[in-house]
């Protein structure tokens, strides 16, 4: 090359990029590209269970069930309550006789209570046979989605008879319509300690305690569910499963909800749901 040409490339300073990267562009931020797939994997093959909650109740229902559930906590003993137990204990101790356990056709106890009384007093027995008592205990039964305060017999199928054991006695209770029988021995009826008595009466002396206005009547009522029972086999009739087939697991009578088991994409998965969105199967 010429003198002159290389006079007229060093004046226009022509510069040439060979695509190397200076050292500020070097320095530049890195793009990190992560192929570890390892949590996506985890995720999909964990075994621990996912339950879905597709239950639809508001706030304010929301409230109530925490209100329903305070309901149960038992608090400290009502004096009044001891008071009335108390009582009981030395009425039993005091009263002549022993108390034996008629069994009877469930539904039928008060009537077997009535025949009994009506025997007694025909067969002129009174110094025999002093008592009958069906004990009862006050209840929330679920039914149809709606509470209900109940009064129900505490032993279904049972009665309880205070009265002297003899060859009479024996034969005019055995002998009652609907009675089918002591519990016990055939002829020779075992009679009841006064502590198991005591437990039987109980539930009826805390309704009576609460009745008159002298306990919270809350803290003695049970709450049970009468449609539903762990194991039945329901259709959901309202959410994203419904017209799906589940079983029960799990019920909740205080805030009226279950759980279910529903299969989903091959694997049992745990349904939370209200009453209203489940009926029995046919």
């Amino acid at each position: 090359m010429s003198q002159d040409a290389d006079d007229d490339l060093s004046r226009d300073g022509v510069e040439i990029d060979l695509g190397v990267a200076s050292d500020e562009e070097e320095r530049g931020e890195e793009i990190e590209i992560d192929l570890d797939f390892a949590d996506f994997s985890e995720a999909e093959t964990s075994d621990d269970e996912v339950e879905i909650d597709l239950s639809t109740e508001t706030d304010e229902e929301a409230a109530q069930v925490v209100a329903d559930e305070s309901e149960t906590v038992e608090d400290e003993p009502d004096e009044a309550l001891e008071k009335a137990l108390e009582e009981l204990r030395a009425e039993l101790r005091a009263k002549p006789g022993d108390w034996y356990v008629v069994h009877t056709y469930s539904g039928m106890e008060n009537r077997v209570k009535q025949n009994i009384d009506a025997r007694v007093i025909s067969l002129n027995l009174e110094d025999f046979i002093y008592e009958t008592l069906v004990p009862t205990e006050d209840a929330v039964e679920i039914r149809n989605g709606q509470k209900k305060n109940v009064t129900r017999t505490f032993m279904p199928g049972y009665v309880l008879v205070r009265m002297e054991l003899t060859d009479e006695s024996w034969s005019a209770v055995r002998h009652t319509a609907s009675v089918t029988g002591f519990v016990g021995h055939a002829t020779q009826p075992v009679p009841l300690d006064l502590d198991e008595v005591e437990r039987m009466i109980t539930p009826s002396i805390q309704a009576k305690v609460a009745a008159a206005g002298q306990a919270p009547e809350k803290k003695r009522k049970k709450i049970e569910v009468v449609d539903y029972q762990v194991g039945d086999s329901v259709q959901i009739i309202d959410g994203a499963f419904t017209g799906v087939h589940a079983s029960i697991t799990e019920i909740n009578p205080h805030s009226q909800r279950v759980k279910v088991m529903v299969e989903i994409l091959g694997r049992e998965t745990p349904v939370d749901l209200t009453f209203a969105q489940i009926q029995k199967d046919l």
